[in-house]
């Protein structure tokens, strides 16, 4: 195994949190860096419009920059798959790989993955989309067998002004969702900024917090083939494997 590895991750171009976010995690990580490649998405909302926005075309292309830099792994660092379906994401992991010859996922199948790593089968969720992202999402996540047994939402059409809740808002939206006593919550938006408020609530109520930007680093790692153990300390997701059931093939309900 390589001395080092490189994370290559989409993101949308309004998105302020993330890429500081992942550097922060990796920062104790030698060897490992994480590189960027963006396509444009400002508004997260169930219109044509706004889902035209992830079409496959621009993510393939910027999928492409990312394997000119011979990144080891390629993710989708946002969760589009969470309205549009786990199947539409798997079938552009496909499609990247297909591309680029480069293993892919995204932060949709990272959390599935997380879910199952976890055996989680209820869980919270807490984001700051529009209701109907929001039922869009809870659905989804139903028909593969997962029941959302809480959930809170800002009613934020963003994408940028997610970045603009301060840790202490979303802190306070993670803690509501915990009193239902769910498996896992979900943290569920890249350009939300929960990774470092994350493990402490964790830590405090026993109930394991999935940031998507740190679930999304966990599973690509894993696809790496490295072992995430050493940072424990932002999840106990880290300190799982993949399952022996990955999202990063077709689901089905």
């Amino acid at each position: 195994m390589s001395s080092t590895c490189r994370i290559g991750l989409l993101t949308p171009s309004s998105n302020t949190i993330m890429e500081p976010r992942v550097s922060q995690i990796l920062a104790d990580t030698p060897g490992t860096t994480a590189h960027f490649a963006r396509f444009r998405v400002v508004k997260i909302a169930m219109s044509d419009e706004a889902l035209g926005q992830f079409s496959f075309v621009p993510q393939l292309e910027a999928a492409e920059h990312l394997a000119d830099a011979k990144c080891d792994v390629i993710a989708w660092g946002g969760t589009s798959g969470g309205w549009l379906g786990a199947d539409n994401d798997a079938a552009l992991v496909r499609a990247i790989t297909e591309r680029t010859g480069v293993p892919a996922t995204t932060s949709t199948l990272a959390t599935l993955d997380a879910f199952r790593a976890l055996g989680v089968s209820r869980y919270a969720l807490a984001t700051p989309y529009l209701e109907e992202v929001q039922e869009a999402i809870v659905r989804n996540f139903a028909a593969l067998g997962f029941t959302c047994a809480a959930e809170r939402h800002l009613g934020d059409p963003g994408n940028f002004s997610f970045a603009t809740y301060p840790e202490e808002r979303i802190a306070g939206l993670i803690q509501e969702v915990a009193t239902a006593k769910p498996e896992a919550i979900a943290v569920y938006c890249t350009n939300f900024d929960g990774p470092r408020v994350a493990p402490g609530i964790e830590r405090d109520t026993g109930i394991a917090v999935l940031d998507s930007i740190a679930v999304t680093l966990w599973h690509a790692l894993r696809l790496a083939g490295r072992d995430t153990a050493a940072l424990a300390d932002w999840g106990r997701i880290f300190r799982c494997a993949l399952p022996e059931r990955s999202a990063t093939t077709p689901v089905t309900a």
